[in-house]
């Protein structure tokens, strides 16, 4: 019997296979269907037959809505829709503003692509390579037929890459993919809204503006851009590339206005963007006026780094030198890191100076300058009774390095040197005219890494103009030992014992000197050099021990000794024949040496007055007592480099050392043992105030004296009967945070007699209440103060010194040179944004010497004082006076005067010098840009009184 219901393979298999076959029959046909529909193109206006499309204000297309757009503008076959659409057309919209049309979607799929659900395109051939956003205030304009789209607003702006354009109307051709920029005229028919332009560094302003969006050319009417410094103007510009462009009737200048002061004008002009510009015939035109003076052809240089090029002069009148050109000479970029500037000075009576000044610099690592100066005057014509020549010159040389470069090692170098008569000589400089002391030093050092090793090499050099000396330290050696604790344990657990911190340290100085001078009279120089050479070294060898604060005291225990070697040994003896001292120099190898022992305690002891009431103004008042004793002891190592010797013709005797300080480089040690004590008194004082601004009552703190100190020692065995040392007293404060006080002097706490000497006799049995007799005294006050800054709104104060200025830029030699230039012509640099500035120095020393007629001490005063500062007479016009006054003499040198005019791109200046030895006056009128600065009139005459 057969069961129906049986499940069976063979009896399943066929239907199977009848219901594959008419899967794969009805999908042969649903595809030979979709082959035989027609193609629809994808346009940019979709299912839209309006001629014109107006949108809403501030319209804007988000790449969503551009999507959207697409989707719904591309047909489906029967019920079957498109469901993705492939990346390249989201990302290249066929939007008419987007200029990326789609011709036509293929229905053809290749094999390669029949597994994915995506649709071929072709790009048009203007389509842009990256979206272009818009927006406009007021409307736009689509006109289908046309291809044209028409923004419009007060403010409409497109960008498209790095292309960004504003203006009141902008029109896109997608045919041409040109756009179309026009300004906007009220009912009156003035201008009031012009399109700009800004592509990388350039901008512009122009009356209209057509450019191409893929090739970035473009073509301008009415065009005013600015190029560094530079404002320009053209009739017509032309843009060939991102960086190049053209302009016919051209217009250049440094005067940001419409209508310029003044203006170089030429017909055709080529711009290298931010590079350079070169221009045919030119000539200059001041308040529309041409000027009849043509150059055949200009070169400027438009970007704001270095380039070479030459240096123009200044014409100048000297009375003894004659007409001259000042300045003449030529800048030269040699490499990244190296320039030059090399200058020369030419004068009519036959004088000149060469000026030889390369820099370098290398970030990171080094920068510096070296500076050649020559000079060959001529003073008077040949003839004249006051003919003279005068043959000098100068060397400078600077040089730092990071010490990031090279951890360890350090280099540095400050050089100024030369003959003596070289600054007395330099033109137009009354600051450099009277400096008679230059100072020069070189100096390396090299520190070890993980030991307590330092050496150092350095060479100086000090030099009097005035007596014409010179003294030269070179080589100078020093080398190092840091403290090291020999008993300390390696990896120390808990506290240390007190003998842990015994520490031993070592110093080494080793110096090499000569002497000579450049004046007439005098042996020759390597003569000079053999007789006056000396070198010496001293050791010191320092034991220091710190030993736990002892409740509010800390004490320092201390032992070092100190061993100098000389090379020479010199003594003087009195010769009766002739009644003079004579000098006797005994060359060889000789040492002396010193040892001492110390105790020093410190503490500090602190006071402080409070105000009951919290609306006192004064709130607090500290007083901080920084007390120092210590007790030293010193053996007579030193008896026999001393002796006693006859020294004027009364026969008066003194003990003199065999090893002065003038003669040699260290000592000479104190004769006799030391064994006493020194002391030391440090005060501070200082107050809290209520803030008067603050309106939360906060606190400031206010210092009356910063520090007041008085030092001095006591000697248990002196060699004659003097136990007390002089005691010196110092104080400093700033007061108000404006004015620097600082004060010094000296007592002797000993009588004299009627010579003028001291004797066994102090001056506290006759005034208990003192610290002695006053020998010398000294006081200073500096201060300067400017008005509100207008431009920036900064409050008056303390004006900033001018040597804070960052000198990174700069080598030491140009900044100098700059900073006496501006010294010398500060109406040049005036600010007329500061309403006014003052500055004001004051010096006063008075010493007491001793005067043997009327047996008694004769104080004598010197004060002098420094001042200078600006006034702003009106908005334009400024007033500035630098001076120097000698209060004993009543002599004011010297004197400078200037008044300045703000001519707006223009500046005009006076400066005059009328007192002093060295005078001098001069007339500029310059542009204010610092490109245009050597395009100036200059009228300068000076005078030299000595002569």
């Amino acid at each position: 019997m057969l069961n129906r219901n049986e499940f069976r393979s063979q009896n399943i298999l066929p239907f199977v296979f009848t219901a594959f076959l008419l899967v794969c029959l009805y999908s042969t046909v649903k595809s030979s269907d979709l082959n035989s529909k027609k193609k629809y193109p994808v346009s940019a206006t979709g299912n839209y037959n309006d001629s014109e499309l107006i949108t809403s204000k501030k319209n804007h297309f988000s790449v969503a809505k551009k999507q959207k757009f697409l989707l719904d503008s591309v047909p489906s076959a029967g019920n079957n829709l498109i469901d993705s659409v492939p990346s390249k057309i989201t990302d290249s919209t066929d939007s008419i503003l987007e200029k990326k049309n789609v011709d036509s979607l293929h229905t053809q799929v290749p094999d390669s692509l029949k597994k994915k659900d995506t649709i071929p395109y072709h790009l048009a051939k203007n389509a842009l390579e990256s979206p272009l956003d818009y927006s406009a205030e007021d409307s736009m304009v689509i006109d289908v037929k046309n291809k044209t789209v028409t923004l419009y607003g007060n403010k409409v702006t497109t960008n498209y890459k790095e292309n960004k354009l504003t203006g009141p109307v902008i029109a896109f051709d997608e045919a041409s993919g040109d756009i179309i920029a026009s300004s906007k005229k009220d009912s009156t028919g003035k201008t009031v809204a012009f399109p700009t332009y800004k592509s990388s560094d350039f901008i512009s302003q122009s009356d209209s503006i057509r450019f191409n969006m893929k090739t970035g050319k473009g073509l301008t009417k009415g065009t005013y851009t600015q190029q560094g410094e530079m404002y320009v103007y053209g009739k017509v510009i032309k843009k060939v590339s991102p960086d190049v462009f053209y302009a016919l009737k051209g217009r250049f200048t440094t005067c940001n206005l419409d209508t310029p002061h003044f203006a170089f004008i030429a017909n055709k002009i080529k711009f290298i963007n931010n590079k350079v510009a070169i221009s045919g015939p030119v000539h200059p035109e001041f308040e529309g006026v041409p000027i009849p003076i043509y150059f055949p052809f200009g070169i400027y240089p438009l970007n704001q780094g270095r380039h070479s090029g030459f240096l123009a002069p200044n014409f100048t009148v000297n009375e003894q030198k004659g007409l001259g050109l000042e300045g003449i000479g030529y800048y030269k970029v040699i490499s990244d890191n190296w320039d030059i500037v090399v200058r020369t000075d030419i004068y009519s009576y036959g004088g000149w100076a060469l000026h030889f000044n390369p820099r370098y610099s290398k970030r990171y690592h080094y920068g510096g300058n070296f500076s050649l100066d020559i000079q060959n005057f001529n003073y008077n014509f040949k003839g004249d009774p006051d003919f003279s020549k005068n043959r000098s010159f100068h060397i400078s040389w600077s040089h730092s390095a990071d010490t990031k470069s090279r951890p360890g090692v350090t280099f540095s170098a400050n050089v100024n040197a030369g003959t003596s008569s070289f600054n007395s000589q330099v033109p137009n400089n009354p600051t450099v005219n009277y400096q008679n002391q230059l100072y020069s030093s070189i100096a390396f050092s090299k520190s070890w890494q993980d030991l307590p090793f330092n050496l150092t090499l350095s060479a100086n050099h000090n030099q009097n103009t005035q007596l014409k000396e010179f003294n030269i330290n070179l080589p100078t050696l020093g080398f190092t030992m840091t403290t090291i604790y020999p008993f300390r344990r390696k990896d120390a657990v808990g506290e240390l014992k007190w003998y842990e911190n015994l520490g031993i340290g070592y110093n080494l100085d080793a110096k090499n000197q000569f002497s000579f001078s450049d004046s007439t009279g005098h042996p020759r120089l390597s003569e000079q050099i053999m007789n006056n050479l000396q070198w010496g070294a001293h050791h010191r060898v320092p034991i220091s021990l710190s030993l736990p604060q002892m409740g509010v005291f800390q004490l320092s225990p201390s032992v070092s000794y100190d061993e100098t070697w000389y090379q020479s040994k010199v003594a003087l003896s009195w010769d009766s024949t002739f009644r003079k001292l004579d000098t006797s120099v005994d060359k060889g190898f000789y040492t002396a040496r010193q040892m001492s022992f110390g105790l020093s305690i410190s503490t500090r002891i602190f006071g402080m007055i409070t105000s009951k009431s919290k609306n006192s103004f004064i709130q607090a008042i500290r007083h901080e007592i920084r007390p120092t004793f210590g007790i030293s002891y010193q053996p007579d190592f030193n008896r026999r480099n001393y002796y006693t010797s006859i020294i004027d013709t009364t026969g008066r005797k003194e003990i003199l050392p065999y090893f002065p300080t003038t003669y040699n480089l260290n000592g000479p040690y104190t004769n006799g043992r030391f064994g006493g004590f020194n002391f030391g008194l440090e005060n501070n004082l200082s107050m809290k105030v209520r803030d008067k601004k603050d309106t939360g009552n906060a606190l400031k703190k206010i210092s009356l004296i910063d520090a007041f100190s008085i030092n001095g020692s006591y000697n248990f065995f002196p060699v004659d009967f003097r136990h007390f040392s002089n005691i010196s007293a110092s104080a400093s404060t700033n007061l108000f945070n404006k004015i620097n006080l600082t004060t010094s002097a000296n007592f002797d706490p000993y009588e004299v007699d009627s010579t003028g000497r001291d004797k066994d006799l102090l001056v506290w049995k006759r005034k208990p209440i003192s610290l002695g007799r006053l020998t010398n005294w000294n006081l200073s006050l500096s201060s300067s103060f400017q008005g509100g800054n207008k431009k920036t709104g900064e409050k008056a104060g303390v004006k900033p010194d001018e040597n804070a200025a960052d000198q990174a830029l700069y080598g030491q030699d140009q900044y100098n040179s700059d900073l006496a230039y501006i010294r010398n012509n500060p109406g040049e640099f005036a600010d007329f944004n500061i309403p006014w500035s003052v500055n004001l120095s004051f010096a006063l020393s008075y010493l007491k010497s001793f005067d043997v007629k009327s047996q008694s001490f004769i104080g004598a005063f010197t004060q002098n004082m420094q001042f200078g500062g600006t006034l702003n007479i009106t908005p334009k016009w400024q007033m500035g006076m630098q001076g120097y006054l000698n209060i004993s003499s009543g002599k004011i040198e010297p004197l400078s005067m200037s008044i300045s005019r703000d001519l707006h791109c223009w500046q005009m200046s006076i400066s005059i010098t009328p007192l002093g030895l060295y005078r001098y006056y001069s007339i500029n009128i310059s542009p204010k840009s610092p490109i245009l600065r050597d395009l100036k009139i200059n009228r300068t005459r000076s005078f030299n009184t000595g002569l």
